[in-house]
């Protein structure tokens, strides 16, 4: 939708005040004229060069308009005899800029991905006869006029480019013209018509508005005065390659045939017509649709003079004509390539028409008369698209070593030919990059990920950038290379680099700039340079994006560009010189003491040396090389050294800071230590190895291997998982099981393989050495399948003994077609010698019945259906004797009945037509499909052969695979690479989609036999969802397969295969089923994984009726199979009532009287459904509750409120209730003192909230977290504060929650796991009922004028709810309506009720839908947001809705009541944006007053804000973190504190009222450490500093009283870790992850000293405190120390101010010998002990969960307290002997040390990483992920008041 501000129209000289000249720039002769005609000031752009004389908007270009319009108009007048040029630069979508150019100057239309080109040409109607297009270009004549120009910038780019269009960027006008003025508008108006004409004739027409017309005298026409070109013309559906205008020097005098004014959209003047000329050029595929009869054309009016064109057929039949009342005249002429359409007035003369093909239209001649009575609609297939790609099964393509690691190591990313494959390691699930339109040659990512770059085989190979997250192509460029054939980012993703050959065979190098592309930029060539060197690899450096490094053959080099321009320098090879180099690496880490580029280099060679190179100086440091082992006994063998002799080819190199990474030629993935002594781990593979890399946590190696294979090794497990296996060639046939899902293939690689359609991994392979492989198929009925090779021999393989079974050595050539009749009797096989076999499968041997010589074609470019038996098994067909042949026979019996001669049923053709592919259409029609080379599909009769109709160009080339649906109502073609579903029955104008992907022609296609997937073959195997529902499903068809039950043990989650399974959103699918875990993937063969076992569901009489009738096809109406109703079971929580199935029921029940249904436990693509944030963390198994209410802690305040939730935040404004969620508490605050109350009780993250409409009830909702807790809802009394029900029915995670009107009915909603809906008696908590979807709902809503109605939405459809009752009993009727098809597919995400009776429902695309409920249709939606509309909240005449875009929206939508009166017919231009706010995050929860006057919003960034919309403004209620919070830091006087976390920001609290005083905020890098400079440090008491430490190295200093950065220094290469002031604040500490720490001043920045003694492991704790000067016999009054990972402490006595720092003491803890080690190790703390200057405290990973006190005097351990789990967070009490310990249970433990007291206490989510006293040690702080708690530290003998409390600090927690 356009932005408000810009509709309905907008004025783009007045937006940018071009008479200023500030934002838009003039060059040239640019002046300013009184123009007579229009009497106003017009801009004169004028010169001999019109490139040289412009007016440029905006004023560079790098600024963009932003005009949103879909239609630009352009106000001008052509200078007379002179040439004038116009461009505009639009963006599309996927952010490519394309320009549109028009010009009298071109000759001819040109187009290329990035520029169209049209021609503009004036015609005369009076002047001299001009009898080609090329006499029509040229200057403008004397005579031109002021023209209204109007584009319709959508409609260009999606039919010349197939591109979205989205704004305009910049536009250009060039000399030389005379202009008024440019518009922008989502509208189309007509200049010709007025306001009071459309409404006296009640036209649906937007009049031109006074604004933007030009002036009209009295008496007179616009059309006599001006002109207005319509480009393209809305009548038609044709390709135009010009832009046209007719001029006459007469104006019309025609007499009117109608006085009212023509509804049509064109200005349809006699002397001013737009005339189209089709086909110039043909983008896109609309050039091969299939003609079709056009039986009538719309119906239309005709206006005074006027004359109308109409769009008469598909593409190829496009036809204009000159209509006289209501017939319309087609008169055909000669083609000369194109079709001009001239206009003339009624009764000047025919209408002359030229076509370049009639196509199937030949019953129209010059003097038919076709009838305009009957319209006929433009309809295309739906839904559109058809298919939706589930999955691919192959890797590589033009090369098998690329395969990447995500940053975060949970992606692999690879090609598959020309798909780009994402597969996320632990589910399987496959997100796809599709674009490329050939193999892809290359990927590489940027440092974090975000960046992916890809490039294509080819002459002239393409680059694309790809967003990683969004998975959105940002930019396509041409590199100028013939090949690219290596790729490299640099780490920032600002510099890219590229190598391949140009067209005279030379290396070439090239650098582009990439800086800008995620923000809408484009790509530029920063240097280039030719080689004569050889280049096999090539890697920028990560730490710097100049510097370049490559090798081939005989050569190394390291590159850098300086000024523009790139130069090289060989390193010096010595005798190494004449080494193929393959790969290289750089060491990884940093290192303080040297420089970044001081660092070593490795490079492997195809002779197996390894040059280690030191990069700074440029020379060889080492040399080693790889060698196989010498000759063992069997029963030893040794592993490879580096010694002289030959070498092992080295193929691959990753390096990590441990340890190296091998891929050689030998098959074999090595592990190396960097001193390279042995090798300690190393897989073989089954071919050569082609690329290795080290995932980023080092804990995994991926390996490629030259046979098609990717998989890693898994260090720790030392085990090896194969993800992806492939066909290495051709795959030439295959076949699909229906019972077991399963799928055979053969290729040309000498394989057969066999998949698993639902996990679409390899289950068995078997090779052949000498023969190939060459047709396949299953038997239908037999565990068994039958393969023919390529030297004559059918063999038959058993899939229960995975053996041979039978060979057959009947036919002397290779086999051709393999076919088994569908009732299993009879197979059928023939040779490229012509013989045909009949085998009869009743017996397990398949004896032969008969042999046929010379029946079938010897031709070897058939299709793939080369011998087809019909549905009842009663035909066999097959292409032959000859190619011009079909024969079909008796499929039993082999006898002749039939041969159809094809190249005789074209009579037109004067060429032969042979069958290329063959297939059968459904019995009942009595047809056979046959595929032609001459791009047809022959639809014959199997009993006449006559043909019954025929489908021409079908494809560009021959159609090599042919299919069709079970049903008759879906033909699948295959041709070069594409493939195209039909409708068959060919009901819609277009009755095709086309679908790429494939980078080589198409070897096959074929639905699955349940129809609900589409398999495609050739370069590798498609998977595609087949997303058109059959006819019949409407009545009650299953839609899924009816699996068996296994056992409880042996069932992994699997995916549902019905249509309901594969949604409607027209992406790829965006996951895949996940392998059991009880099976890991094998090199070989993996198992079968069973379908999921269900619940078993009691039903009554009546219930057994429903069903059965159901299943059985009777006459009861069934709406919906996608829900199933789940009857009460007795236990837990339930009542009496019982749940009658009425005639709503849609179950499937399966033979034994079980209902089976699908699983999907996908998550959906919405953000409004919830997802619980990952924990590591798990609940405590023991907790040590204070003793008769002797708590030491009072919970005091929560900081935060948790973003992640949903609708997680209720606020009553009658009653002034308000509470939210934060982590798993409920925070009851009171808005005006800002005193909270805290409810704690739930075990997991709350996930939505509740409450009664009179408030005196809360519901909230938390999750089963790792199935240790359960997934329960708590009722609380508000008043008292207290649980008074615990409720467990959901299996997951609660997702919405609501209360009746009348606060009698409670539901409830599960997520998209659980799927279930259970509602509720709100006063005794009983279950009434539980209804159990086939799909995720996203929210649900009771009706406030009805308590027994409710509607829910979710994937693509609003369900209604209607409840009667019948005593204890309950009725449920249940209504699913689907959105309109115009809307597309798309998830409905929201819903509110409105004036009865309406219902307002949001879309995951921005369209806000209302639906009437009486009578159940959307009658009306508009585009309200640009992303996800996660929020609905309606009164009264007032909409809130609230979207992931971060905005906020108040819509009046008082006359859509009226509107519904109208129906479909209503239009949204009636609802318009009253306010708008733009927030801090997407919009997660909202509540409002009566009067939409004010609410409170929260968003995903956790914040909750107040909007006022009557005083438009927001306010910050509460705000907090939005990702973990790492340090918490206080300032001396207790007044403030300071908080840090990965989201970059440091905030300043208010620690008395705990409100966000000031947020310092980088962006792009995470602050993990803070200190607040000491009192000591101050020379005045305002001025105060923090200084924080960040996830880059540097160290910034922040002022807190003037609010802005003093300082910042980069002393660290890596992450800063801890950090700390020093006792004076004069100097700074700081350690960093590599374990160096730096001191340094804030004043100056300078670093004064550098330690590395804790080198190799993270620093932890850095903290400081003063001593006497001469203590511990050392010289300085400061202590110091420092912890790291290792378990080391370091204790420092310094004198900063006079250089001095001497350790003190080495602590080292020791570790258990063969410890169990945890996933993630506690981390290493240490403390100054407050009461005890000379004590330590330490706690960490050892041989006991312990607190150590460590005396520094004694210099040994002097007290333990053990703990019951190790510690993650520790914090000593400057006021008291008191402790503080976290642990990652989620529990906060207390310890007196006097007293030696322990209490633990429970309220986080997560791992307690942090605990700290204040400085007074009256209040602990403490940190889980985001959530912050805040505790009042209580004397011993206080007791916690409860007047504060809600709840007792001992919540019940439900394992």
């Amino acid at each position: 939708m356009a932005r408000v501000w810009q509709h309905p129209f907008l004025n783009v000289f007045k937006h940018l005040k071009i008479e200023e000249w500030k934002r838009s720039t003039k060059e040239g002769d640019v002046t300013t004229i009184m123009d007579k005609t229009l009497k106003a000031t017009v801009y004169r752009i004028r010169g001999a060069v019109p490139a040289g004389n412009f007016i440029q908007l905006p004023k560079t270009s790098t600024q963009s308009l932003g005009l949103t319009g879909r239609y630009f108009y352009l106000l001008f007048r052509p200078i007379p005899m002179k040439y004038f040029v116009v461009h505009l630069d639009v963006t599309t979508e996927d952010s490519q800029v394309i320009r549109i150019s028009f010009s009298n100057l071109f000759k001819e239309f040109k187009s290329t991905s990035t520029w169209l080109q049209f021609p503009f040409i004036y015609e005369e109607a009076t002047g001299p006869a001009k009898t080609s297009k090329t006499d029509l270009i040229g200057a403008a004549p004397n005579c031109v006029r002021w023209t209204c120009l109007q584009l319709d910038l959508q409609f260009i780019l999606m039919i010349y480019l197939n591109r979205r269009y989205s704004h305009i960027k910049s536009i250009k006008l060039c000399a030389n013209q005379l202009v008024k003025n440019i518009y922008t508008s989502d509208l189309s108006f007509d200049p010709g018509i007025t306001v009071s004409e459309v409404r006296q004739a009640k036209l649906a027409l937007n009049p031109m508005p006074r604004e933007m017309s030009f002036p009209v005298p009295k008496g007179e026409r616009w059309h006599d005065r001006y002109v207005f070109i319509r480009f393209p013309t809305d009548d038609s559906q044709v390709l135009h390659d010009s832009v046209q205008s007719r001029l006459s020097h007469t104006s019309g005098s025609q007499e009117p045939v109608q006085q009212l004014p023509q509804p049509v959209t064109d200005s349809r003047t006699i002397q001013d017509k737009v005339s189209l000329i089709q086909q110039i050029t043909s983008p896109m595929a609309w050039s091969h649709r299939a003609p079709s009869v056009q039986k009538s054309i719309p119906e239309v009016s005709l206006t005074s003079g006027h004359l109308e064109t109409l769009y008469l057929g598909n593409q190829n039949d496009c036809r204009k004509g000159l209509l006289a009342g209501g017939d319309a005249t087609v008169m055909c002429a000669a083609s000369d390539g194109g079709v001009d359409v001239y206009v003339h007035k009624l009764g000047k003369g025919p209408t002359i028409l030229e076509d370049p093909g009639l196509g199937e239209i030949t019953s129209l001649t010059k003097s038919e008369t076709i009838s305009t009575k009957n319209s006929s609609q433009h309809r295309c297939l739906l839904p559109d698209p058809i298919l939706k790609l589930k999955g691919v099964i192959g890797f590589g393509g033009c090369s098998t070593k690329w395969a990447l690691w995500s940053k975060d190591g949970s992606y692999l990313v690879y090609p598959c030919h020309a798909v780009i494959v994402a597969l996320i390691i632990e589910t399987g699930e496959q997100r796809f990059f599709i674009g490329h339109t050939d193999k892809v040659s290359s990927l590489t990512f940027n440092g974090n990920s975000t960046l992916l770059a890809s490039s294509q085989m080819g002459p002239l190979s393409m680059v694309r950038l790809w967003n990683f997250e969004t998975g959105k192509c940002l930019s396509i460029f041409k590199t100028h290379i013939h090949f690219v054939c290596f790729l490299s980012f640099s780490y920032s993703g600002a510099v890219l680099c590229g190598v391949g050959k140009d067209k005279h065979g030379k290396t070439m190098v090239v650098v582009w700039s990439t800086a800008s592309v995620s923000h809408g930029g484009e790509v530029t060539v920063l240097a280039k340079a030719h080689t004569d060197v050889d280049i096999q690899a090539l890697k920028i450096a990560f730490f710097d994006d100049t510097r370049m490094v490559s090798c081939g053959r005989d050569n190394i080099r390291l590159w850098r560009i300086r000024s523009g321009t790139l130069r090289s320098c060989p390193v010096n090879l010595g005798e190494y010189h004449a080494l193929e180099f393959t790969d290289l690496a750089f060491e990884e880490g940093h290192v303080a003491n040297r420089e970044p580029e001081d660092r070593t280099l490795f490079v492997c060679s195809r002779s197996g040396h390894i040059l280690e190179i030191n990069y700074k100086n440029v020379t060889i440091q080492n040399a080693r090389r790889l060698l196989p082992s010498q000759t063992q006994p069997i029963h030893r063998k040794e592993k490879q050294t580096f010694n002289s002799g030959p070498g092992i080819a080295i193929n691959s190199i990753s390096i990590s800071s441990t340890f190296c990474a091998m891929g050689s030629e030998d098959g074999y993935l090595r592990l190396w230590p960097l001193d390279f002594s042995s090798v300690f781990l190393e897989a073989e593979h089954e071919g050569a190895v082609s690329s290795v890399c080290i995932s980023p946590n080092g804990l995994r190696v991926l390996s490629t291997t030259s046979t098609g294979n990717l998989g890693f090794l898994d260090i720790q497990s030392r085990g090896y998982n194969t993800l992806v296996r492939s066909h290495a060639d051709l795959i030439l046939a295959f076949a699909v099981e229906g019972h077991r899902k399963q799928l055979a293939t053969v290729s040309q690689d000498n394989t057969i393989r066999i998949w698993d359609l639902v996990t679409m991994q390899q289950l068995y392979d078997f090779t052949t050495t000498e023969e190939t492989p060459c047709a396949i198929t299953f038997h239908p009925t037999q565990q068994v399948f039958v393969c023919g090779f390529s030297s004559g021999v059918v063999r038959s393989f058993s899939l229960v003994v995975s053996d041979l079974l039978m060979e057959y050595k009947q036919h002397r050539g290779a086999i051709t077609g393999l076919a088994v009749s569908p009732d299993g009797n009879f197979m059928y096989s023939s040779c490229s010698q012509g013989t045909l076999a009949l085998y009869n499968c009743s017996t397990q041997k398949y004896n032969i019945l008969r042999m046929l010589s010379n029946v079938v074609c010897r031709d070897a470019e058939l299709g793939t259906n080369v011998l087809v038996v019909n549905g009842d098994s009663s035909l066999l067909a097959f292409v032959g004797p000859s190619r011009y042949t079909v024969t079909i026979m008796d499929a039993s019996s082999l006898d002749e009945l039939l041969r159809i001669d094809i190249s005789i049923l074209d009579l037109d053709s004067t060429n032969l037509d042979s069958a290329l592919d063959i297939c059968f259409a459904p019995v009942s029609s009595g047809h056979l499909l046959v595929s032609t080379s001459s791009n047809k599909v022959l639809v014959l009769d199997v009993k006449t052969g006559c043909m019954a109709r025929q489908l021409s160009n079908v494809h560009q080339v021959a159609c090599s695979a042919l299919a069709l649906s079970k049903d008759g109502q879906f033909l699948l073609t295959a041709g070069d690479r594409a493939i195209k579903v039909w409708d068959f029955q060919m009901k819609f104008n277009t009755s095709f989609q086309v679908f790429i992907g494939h980078s080589e022609p198409v070897q096959g296609v074929a639905f699955t036999p349940d129809q609900q997937h589409i398999i495609s073959v050739g370069d590798a195997i498609f998977i595609w969802d087949f997303l058109a529902t059959p006819e019949k499903a409407s009545k009650g068809s299953v839609h899924w397969s009816l699996e068996s039950s296994p056992s409880p043990a042996t069932r992994p989650n699997t995916e549902r295969t019905g249509d309901a399974a594969s949604g409607t959103n027209g992406v790829p699918r965006q996951s895949i089923p996940v392998p059991c875990l009880a099976s890991p993937p094998h090199l070989d063969i993996s198992s079968v994984p069973p379908w999921k076992n269900h619940d078993i569901f009691s039903e009554s009489d009546d219930e057994g009726t429903c069903l059965k009738s159901h299943i059985m096809g009777m006459t009861q109406k069934v709406p919906d199979p996608s829900v199933s109703v789940k009857k009460k079971a007795d236990g837990n929580a339930s009542g009496p009532g019982k749940t009658k199935l009425g005639q709503w029921c849609s179950d499937l029940v399966t033979g034994n009287g079980r209902i089976a249904e699908p699983q999907n436990n996908v998550r959906p693509d919405s953000y409004k459904h919830f997802i619980a944030r990952f924990k590591a963390s798990t609940l405590p198994k023991k907790i040590s509750f204070p003793k008769n209410n002797s708590e030491r802690l009072r919970l005091k305040a929560v900081v935060g409120y948790n973003g992640n939730g949903r609708g997680n935040m209720v606020w009553r404004p009658d009653t002034g209730f308000f509470a939210y969620t934060c982590g798993c508490v409920i925070v009851v605050e009171d808005l005006h003192s800002g005193s909270q109350q805290h409810w704690l009780g739930h075990p997991e993250e709350i996930s939505t909230l509740a409450v009664r409409h009179d408030a005196q009830v809360l519901a909230s909702a938390s999750g089963w977290g790792d199935k240790s807790s359960r997934c329960q809802i708590r009722i609380w009394d508000v008043a008292e504060g207290t649980c008074h029900k615990v409720l467990f029915h959901h299996e997951t995670e609660v997702q919405a929650m609501a209360y009746s009107h009348n606060d009698r009915l409670f539901i409830t909603l599960g997520d998209y796991s659980d799927r279930t809906i259970a509602l509720w008696n709100a006063f005794t908590y009983e279950l009434m009922s539980s209804t159990r979807f086939m799909e995720p709902v996203h929210e649900v809503a009771f009706n406030p004028f009805s308590a027994n109605e409710l509607a829910c939405v979710g994937q693509g459809a609003i369900t209604f709810w209607l409840m009667k009752r019948w005593g204890a009993d309950i009725n449920l009727q249940v209504h699913r309506v689907p959105v309109p098809a115009e809307i597309g597919p798309v998830e409905l995400t929201s819903v509110c009720y409105s004036i009865n009776p309406l219902v307002y429902s949001g879309t995951n695309s921005g369209q806000i839908c209302v639906w009437d409920i009486g009578t159940n249709r959307c009658f009306m939606t508009w585009e309200a947001d640009e992303g996800e509309i996660g929020v609905l909240l309606c009164s009264g005449n007032r909409l809130v809705s609230g979207s992931n875009t971060k905005r906020i929206r108040l819509w009046a939508v008082g006359a859509v009541q009226e509107l519904r009166m109208k129906g479909s017919g209503a239009r949204s231009s009636s609802v318009f944006m009253e306010q708008e706010m733009t927030l801090d995050g997407a919009v997660v929860s909202a509540s409002f007053d009566d009067s939409m006057d004010m609410g409170i919003v929260g968003t995903t960034a956790g914040t909750l804000w107040y909007i006022n919309w009557a005083e438009r403004t927001n306010i910050r209620l509460i705000s907090g973190h939005k990702n973990k919070v790492n340090e918490v830091t206080f300032s001396p006087t207790e007044s403030h504190c300071a908080t840090c976390g990965d989201d970059g920001s440091v905030r300043v609290w208010s620690l008395t009222s705990m409100e966000l005083v000031v947020q310092f905020q980088v962006l792009n890098q995470s602050c993990l450490c803070l200190a607040w400079s000491p009192g000591a440090s101050s020379r005045r008491a305002d001025h105060q500093q923090v200084v924080a430490g960040y996830s880059d190295g540097t160290i910034r200093v922040f002022s807190i009283s003037r609010t802005e950065m003093e300082l910042k220094m980069h002393p660290h290469p890596v992450a800063l870790t801890a950090i700390s002031f020093s006792v004076d604040g004069q100097t700074i500490i700081s350690g960093d992850k590599d374990g160096i720490v730096a001191v340094s001043s804030p004043r100056t920045g300078i670093t004064i000293r550098v330690l590395d003694d804790h080198r190799g492991s993270s620093i932890t704790v850095i903290q400081s405190k003063s001593k006497e000067y001469y203590d511990f016999g050392l010289e300085g009054g400061e202590l110091w120390l420092a912890a790291s990972a290792d378990r080391r402490v370091s204790v420092w006595a310094s004198d900063w101010l006079r250089d001095k720092c001497e350790l003190v003491d080495w602590l080292s803890f020791p570790a258990p010998t063969n410890p169990k080690i945890p996933t993630n190790l506690p981390p290493s703390l240490a403390n100054f002990c407050p009461w005890n200057s000379s004590m330590l405290v330490y706690v960490g990973f050892g041989l006991k969960e312990e607190v150590l006190f460590y005396s520094l005097h004694q210099k040994q351990v002097v007290e333990k307290i053990p703990l019951s789990y190790f510690a993650t967070s520790l914090s000593l009490s400057p006021g008291s002997s008191l402790i503080a310990i976290g642990h990652c249970e989620r529990l906060l433990r207390f310890i007196d040390f006097m007293s030696k007291t322990e209490q633990d206490f429970v309220g986080h989510n997560d791992a307690v990483q942090l605990c700290r006293f204040t400085p007074s040690g009256k209040l602990l702080f403490t940190a889980a992920y985001n959530e912050i708690l805040v505790w009042e530290v209580l004397s011993p003998g206080a007791t916690a008041s409860r007047e504060a409390e809600s709840t007792p600090l001992r919540p019940q927690i439900d394992f």
